[in-house]
This record gives C-alpha cells, structure tokens and sequence, in this order.
C-alpha cells in the first residue's frame, strides 16, 4: 500500500474544514484535495509543517506507512 494520508482525520478531530486548512497555509484547496486523497507524488517539507502547526499533530499523525505484504 505505501504511504496513508491520514489528512481527513486530523480534520475532524480538530472540527476543521478543507477550507479553512486551505487558507490557513496558503495552498488550493483541489492541491489539498490531491493529498488528502493520496494522489499527490510528494510534499514540501515546508507544507507539512504549515499543515501541524495549524492542527498542532505531528508529520506521524497525518502520514503512516502501511507494508505491501
């Protein structure tokens, strides 16, 4: 399988529209749309840090690595 995207959750927990995440670290909401369905090939390190600071987790709480086997 790779690597989860594990966006949507994080949304919840913290009562957070797409939206509004969107806005709030300066990226489309289709681009946020492409990671939070898994489509996107990569992600700026400087993206993934807006993306915890505003929901205040951590890179582990919003991608996980599920094995092949």
């Amino acid at each position: 399988m790779g690597i989860i995207v594990n966006l949507d959750i994080m949304l919840a927990k913290r009562k957070m529209r797409s939206k509004e995440l969107s806005e709030a670290i300066g990226i489309t909401e289709a681009n946020l749309s492409i990671l939070k369905s898994g489509k996107a090939k990569a992600i700026r390190f400087s993206t993934l840090a807006a993306i915890c600071e505003v929901l205040e987790c951590q890179p582990g709480d919003i991608l996980e690595f599920k094995s092949n086997t």
